[in-house]
């Protein structure tokens, strides 16, 4: 408890870090968001449980300070650019179909049957684990969070409180984004949305991309 009280100012900074990476839209979000609006709830909550995997997988990179070694090759980190990049480009390909699918009368906002469970999961994973800006963020957390020579239970409480907010938040977009008011209003404007989805994949697939470069 002594130890907590005293960097208390860093413990509360590195959470703010965390708050701010984890709301700011970005293409976890955008695929929460996408996923539980096109496929209903139970698809949504599930690739939000899929980016949370893949945070969990930074985080214990990052504690572990595997993070941190990764981001002195930047050959390594430019293929994950690179890949993550054409990853959202083809997220970007796949919502711009749906723009251009025609609207029936009583059609549903939903292709769930499209998508198995298990492909929705690993979609999130993926998306967050080729994401660099994931990589950053876990290692500024502890960098900040963490002064040298800090104990475990330190460390479970940076990477534990931030993983328990990120967790909060992304199946809280789920929700949101899943209701049947959210239903109705994405079938009021189905493909500009999609649009708009896809738009919003392919900037960041190429922003990825080019950062690499």
């Amino acid at each position: 408890m002594s130890e907590l009280m005293q960097n208390l100012p860093q413990v509360a900074a590195a959470y703010m870090l965390y708050l701010v990476a984890v709301i700011s839209p970005g293409p976890a979000i955008i695929a929460i968001i996408s996923t539980s609006l096109n496929q209903g709830r139970q698809r949504g909550l599930t690739i939000a449980l899929g980016i949370f995997a893949g945070s969990f997988t930074w985080a214990m990179a990052a504690a572990l300070g595997m993070a941190a070694l990764l981001t002195r090759y930047a050959e390594v980190l430019n293929v994950l650019k690179i890949v993550g990049g054409f990853y959202l480009l083809y997220l970007a390909y796949k919502a711009s179909r749906g723009a251009l699918r025609p609207t029936v009368r009583g059609d549903l906002p939903t292709i769930a049957v499209e998508t198995s469970i298990r492909r929705t999961f690993l979609t999130g994973y993926a998306i967050h684990l080729t994401n660099p800006k994931a990589v950053f963020a876990w290692v500024a957390i502890i960098s900040l969070g963490l002064p040298a020579g800090a104990s475990g239970s330190a460390v479970a409480l940076i990477v534990g409180g931030c993983l328990a907010t990120g967790l909060t938040i992304f199946i809280g977009y789920a929700l949101l984004f899943s209701t049947k008011r959210a239903a109705r209003l994405y079938q009021s404007a189905r493909r500009p949305l999609d649009a708009l989805m896809a738009a919003m994949f392919g900037a960041a697939g190429v922003k990825m991309i080019s950062s690499a470069f």
